[in-house]
């Protein structure tokens, strides 16, 4: 269930794009119509069977009128990507959100190397292909287990700029980041999308090889436990509203400021998706999420009220 405004699509094409990975295209239904996006951005599906998931998508954002996403069927599916492999059909029906960018791209960067691993390809290869279309100075890094399980290698092909490849089965190894991206100027910005160990690797690299502008993407939630100070009672300030609300210990924040009346956008509720981020104007946030950076959860200035606390005694919010 979500509180964010819902549009229709129509799955116009399913296309098997590498093994185990498969593109859905949707169109819109009706007098629908798609708003433009920006590459990085993702859109929510709301399935038939109750599950929401957040999906990248891959196409240019010069397309009108079609989003594209690329969906693993993963081997730990809790429904989501199971459902799409094997029930979706061309002809569905399917409620989505708008497009939503937690990974923007910086096109005024002097150089900027882009890391995928595995189904990260896909905001990844928007992105990539973007900058090039912008005639900006890239390169890409495409990680993956094997090549048969590499989405969009036809079209990497012909693309006209520095491609990296690493398949594990063919190298013997998996990807040793540093050395891959030693030596770049201190100024590049990099991003990386691929599975929890990969951005974890990735971060940890561009922070010892002093690359100050690193961003991630992260499409499954990460389980990260209150901190040791957090509070597991706290008061709640909602500034605009002049209400104060008690968050009591086991009460999840979100349900609290929904049960209170406010009106906040949510879908994943894991705190991957970005649409409950709220504004915070005093107190020590507890983040868990998985879409602000470290400098981000720094600031102090925002947070995931789906699974983020707090570590004081009172939180105030642009409520």
């Amino acid at each position: 269930m979500t509180s964010a405004p819902q549009i229709t699509a129509l799955v116009h094409t399913l296309r098997h794009e590498a093994e185990g990975i498969m593109s859905v295209e949707l169109r819109p239904y009706g007098d629908t119509v798609f708003a433009p996006f920006e590459a990085g951005s993702h859109i929510d599906l709301h399935l038939p069977n109750g599950l929401v998931r957040s999906y990248s998508l891959l196409n240019s954002p010069s397309d009108q009128g079609r989003y594209v996403v690329g969906i693993l069927r993963d081997r730990k599916s809790r429904g989501g990507s199971e459902y799409v492999h094997g029930q979706l059909r061309v002809g569905t029906t399917l409620r989505i959100s708008q497009p939503r960018n937690n990974f923007k791209l910086d096109s005024e960067a002097s150089h900027s190397v882009l890391v995928a691993g595995g189904i990260g390809i896909t905001p990844i290869y928007c992105m990539f292909r973007q900058l090039l279309a912008l005639g900006k100075s890239a390169e890409l890094i495409y990680c993956a287990r094997s090549r048969k399980e590499a989405a969009l290698l036809e079209e990497l092909s012909g693309v006209n700029a520095k491609v990296l490849y690493h398949f594990n089965d063919e190298k013997d190894r998996a990807p040793d980041l540093a050395e891959y991206l030693a030596g770049q100027p201190a100024d590049t910005h990099f991003y990386c999308c691929g599975p929890t160990p990969m951005l974890d690797a990735f971060e940890s690299t561009c922070e010892r090889l002093g690359y100050p502008h690193a961003h991630i993407e992260r499409f499954t939630a990460a389980e990260v436990p209150p901190a040791a100070d957090a509070q597991t009672c706290y008061d709640v300030e909602l500034k605009r509203s002049g209400k104060t609300l008690s968050v009591d210990a086991g009460l999840n924040l979100l349900d609290v400021l929904l049960e209170a009346g406010c009106d906040i956008d949510y879908s994943c509720r894991e705190g991957v998706c970005g649409s409950c981020e709220t504004r915070v104007l005093d107190g020590d946030i507890d983040h868990r999420d998985g879409v602000l950076t470290k400098a981000e959860r720094a600031a102090n200035t925002s947070m995931m009220v789906c699974v983020s606390g707090c570590k004081s005694r009172r939180l105030v919010l642009d409520l």
